[in-house]
């Protein structure tokens, strides 16, 4: 995978377009938005795509943050650190075929109506599944042109609003001012950098490709962010009118209703996009798990592609058992489990930094260790206060930081059942990683 395709990869990974801040701007108005949406890539995105620039660069390896964090921690740590992304794959994969569908059945309501809308959910994972299984070069490629295609209408979008002419803001008394969702909201669409680490072992120059990557993707989604966002105070919009799905209303008000089909098939394309996307991460973690023994050695087999094969299909097939399952508030298991994951990944560099100072670091964060360390210090302050906030959010009853907290407890308890099989099964994989070797 080269650089632009690594750059759109990560753009689905992370984002996969302006879709998702609706509720942002609906639930804080303007003013608020636009500091949510400007704030957060200095305060979030850019310390996180600086850390994963040095650690990716360093340790090129397939399933990349599982690996910083098992070199500077132990097995016991990196193995919490793919748990924790794993279980939090099972929310996330079922959330992106069923925006597909429900974009689709915007578009004619028939073709979703009752089963059929779980039987298109299983077609969007199928696809990607075969996307995935053609390797990493195949799915960024396909991620360049799907962004093109999803940023075409946004574009016609962004220059009809600012034609149309400055308008009065809308009178602040008129909104409901709803902060607590809107920074939950804004800071879930800024997640996911590290997710581009996984498939290190196939970019090109991974050393020269992945701090470039993760700077330009950080301007890339905080433009697609901003920029429609000011288009729509520019047009005059009320904020009070937005909420999910209200892109393609204002490109229906703005321009015609062809353009507001274009945008609810930019939202499938959103909704597969990612999917596609995350699964090329999320199925590079298994077969990591499995070189160091924690999983079956099979999982880690790949084909002529390169693809592994094996954890793909098994991923796909624990994902599609989640397809139906209706999530009323997901972002705060997200939070939990993506928050803990995260914050593993910035002990991990101090601890590189201090254990390991001559470890090669093509891309370096300028200082020492205790740079490194203040680096992490606004993720980890933005990740407490998103949990304190949504500490009242429940999913049927249950609490969701509750429930989040249980699924993480289980990490221990996995990794101490599995631990005597893991010491017989490392033998076949003492040096796979470092040299690149994979099962045929």
């Amino acid at each position: 995978m080269r650089l632009l395709p690594l750059v759109a990869a990560t753009f689905f990974m992370v984002s996969g377009g302006p879709y998702g801040i609706e509720d942002i701007i609906g639930g804080a108005g303007y003013t608020w938005a636009f500091a949510l949406l400007l704030s957060l890539p200095v305060l979030w995105s850019l310390p996180t795509a600086l850390m994963i620039g040095e650690l990716a660069s360093a340790l090129p390896a397939e399933g990349g943050f599982y690996v910083w964090v098992r070199r500077a921690l132990g097995p016991f740590w990196g193995f919490q650190e793919a748990w924790l992304s794993l279980a939090a794959s099972i929310f996330d994969m079922a959330i992106y075929p069923t925006l597909f569908t429900l974009y689709l059945g915007r578009l004619s309501p028939s073709l979703t109506a009752g089963h059929r809308a779980v039987w298109w959910s299983l077609a969007v994972l199928t696809a990607c599944l075969l996307w995935n299984l053609l390797g990493a070069a195949s799915v960024g490629s396909g991620s360049v042109w799907l962004m093109c295609l999803l940023l075409a209408p946004f574009a016609v979008l962004v220059v009809s609003g600012v034609r149309h002419g400055i308008s009065p803001a809308p009178s602040p008394a008129r909104l409901r001012l709803d902060l607590a969702t809107a920074f939950l909201v804004a800071l879930w669409n800024y997640m996911g950098w590290d997710n581009a680490s996984t498939v290190a072992a196939e970019v090109e120059q991974p050393q020269r490709n992945y701090p470039r990557a993760m700077i330009g993707a950080t301007v890339l989604v905080a433009i697609c962010y901003v920029v429609p966002t000011l288009a729509a105070r520019i047009a005059g919009l009320s904020p009070e009118t937005f909420s999910t799905g209200s892109w393609a209303d204002a490109a229906r008000l703005l321009v015609g209703p062809w353009l507001g089909l274009a945008i609810v098939a930019g939202g499938m394309i959103n909704g597969f996009g990612m999917c596609n996307a995350l699964m090329l991460s999320y199925t590079r973690l298994p077969v990591a798990l499995a070189q160091d023994g924690f999983l079956p050695r099979v999982v880690a087999r790949h084909n002529r592609a390169g693809a592994p094969w094996v954890a793909i299909m098994l991923c796909a097939a624990g994902w599609a058992l989640a397809v139906n399952l209706t999530f009323e508030r997901l972002i705060s298991i997200d939070l939990v489990l993506y928050g803990g994951s995260l914050i593993l990944e910035f002990v991990a560099l101090g601890v590189l930094r201090s254990r390991e100072p001559q470890l090669v670091r093509p891309f370096r964060i300028p200082g020492g260790t205790t740079t490194c360390v203040l680096l992490g210090i606004p993720p980890t302050a933005l990740i407490g206060i998103a949990l304190l906030t949504a500490r009242g959010e429940k999913i049927a009853d249950v609490p969701a930081l509750g429930l989040a907290s249980a699924i993480a407890l289980l990490g221990p308890l996995a990794y101490a059942i599995q631990a005597p099989w893991s010491r017989n099964r490392q033998a076949g994989f003492a040096n796979a990683r470092e040299t690149g070797e994979t099962a045929g």
